[in-house]
């Protein structure tokens, strides 16, 4: 395959794209670091950075963490009141079922 120094030999302009590679650093940075990492803006606050960037940002993460955990019990407590209404349903079913049979065997023949 194609290794580094060969390519530097090939394409002498290229090199300083090997540091970029090798250096494994990504282009965005942290939450609330600054300015034109992708998106919006965010608010000037995060868009100066610094320590005060940082901490908005991690209480919009707090945030949207505490509202997800919300929606996740909503959704368990919902799910578990179905389920009570649906054996509800079958007990009342299984009843009435009974209460045909009965009638069905009192029926003359």
């Amino acid at each position: 395959m194609f290794s580094i120094p060969r390519i530097q030999r090939r394409y002498p302009n290229v090199s300083h794209l090997s540091k970029l590679f090798s250096s494994g650093s990504s282009q965005l940075g942290d939450l609330g670091s600054g300015a034109g990492k992708g998106g919006g803006g965010g608010g000037t606050i995060r868009e100066a950075g610094g320590s005060f960037g940082k901490m908005e940002a991690a209480r919009e993460e707090e945030y949207f963490y505490k509202k997800q955990l919300e929606q996740l019990e909503r959704l368990k407590n919902d799910q578990i009141h179905q389920a009570e209404y649906h054996h509800q349903q079958i007990k009342e079913h299984e009843e009435a079922i009974e209460r045909h049979k009965i009638f069905l065997d009192n029926l003359p023949k």
